[in-house]
């Protein structure tokens, strides 16, 4: 007698019918995040900038409750700096699947004194207060984030369902066990829970599951020619945030961009990556995570995200 052995429902690998790939694995640990979120909790947010991590997560809470709506607001923290291309995408995808958006504005605080602009024009690292005001006045009480273990070394110590006091922030000696996918959303009036579907994905996942999806993103994402100069080591774009110093030249070069934010501290690396396929071939050979090549509000310090990620950032 011949037995034939299956792999079990829920398994990587293997090739019985019933084994999933590990981007499905990983599609179907996102969805049931989502869905418990939904169970859990009264008023959760998406954060949404536009930004390729926030676009697949969009992407898979709208896989989560097809054909109904997204049940959940989504929440962008406008740094005033952002690139023009990824506000315009924003905005078209929150108009064609008719989300509800809710935009905490940096320049409003400037505006009114709340927050000062920083000596080296950095707007990251102000975003905090905007982002835990929103949370406030929304009532938000679940937050869902794009960030992905391989970041950056504070992101890897999150757990999915990540606990804020009631100041928003951060305590690594809070953090709950997670066994066999079991999420504790428990918390006390004032504080609220970040929730991070994609803590189990790789920058190479992401990308292999946004040509397996066929999702858009801003054109920024591919190859393209652009005017920008170098500055520590970065190729920084001009515009509204500012520009060149002295001794700084403006060059024509072909780039894309790994990771987006403020445009201020986030640079471009030369590529002629102008595919889906190109990228992924490119991210497979790299050494570097995307944001260890191209943001610099990470290299402020060796512990600059963590210390952020304690005050409430995200």
């Amino acid at each position: 007698m011949t037995t034939t052995t299956t792999a079990a429902a829920g398994s990587t690998g293997g090739t019985g019918p019933y084994a999933l790939s590990h981007l499905d694995a990983l599609e179907s640990e996102a969805v049931h995040i989502f869905r418990e979120v939904a169970g859990e909790f009264e008023r959760p947010v998406i954060l949404f900038s536009g930004g390729k991590d926030s676009i697949v997560m969009l992407h898979l809470a709208l896989k989560a409750f097809a054909p109904a709506p997204v049940p959940f607001a989504l929440l962008h923290v406008d740094t005033g700096h952002n690139f023009p291309e990824v506000l315009d995408y924003r905005d078209r995808v929150v108009a064609e699947h008719r989300l509800r958006l809710h935009i905490a504005a940096v320049q409003d605080y400037i505006d009114r004194g709340e927050l000062r602009e920083r000596p080296d024009g950095l707007r990251n690292p102000l975003q905090t207060v905007p982002l835990l005001d929103g949370i406030t006045q929304g009532r938000f009480d679940a937050v869902f984030g794009g960030g992905r273990r391989d970041e950056e070394k504070a992101r890897a110590k999150e757990r999915v369902f990540s606990l804020r006091d009631e100041f928003g922030g951060w305590d690594p000696r809070r953090q709950r066990p997670e066994l066999w996918q079991l999420y504790n959303g428990r918390h006390s009036p004032g504080e609220h829970v970040r929730v991070f579907p994609l803590s189990n994905w790789t920058e190479l996942d992401v990308w292999q599951y946004i040509g397996r999806e066929k999702i858009e993103l801003p054109a920024i994402y591919y190859a393209h020619e652009r005017e920008v100069f170098s500055r520590n080591g970065m190729w920084l774009s001009p515009g509204g945030w500012g520009g060149l110093k002295d001794g700084e030249r403006l060059e024509t070069r072909t780039v894309r961009y790994r990771t987006v934010g403020d445009m201020s501290c986030t640079g471009a690396v030369d590529s002629d990556a102008a595919t889906i396929e190109a990228v992924v071939a490119e991210i497979a050979a790299s050494r570097l995570t995307e944001r260890g090549a191209t943001r610099a509000d990470d290299k402020m310090s060796e512990a600059a995200m963590e210390d952020r990620k304690r005050e409430g950032y995200f």
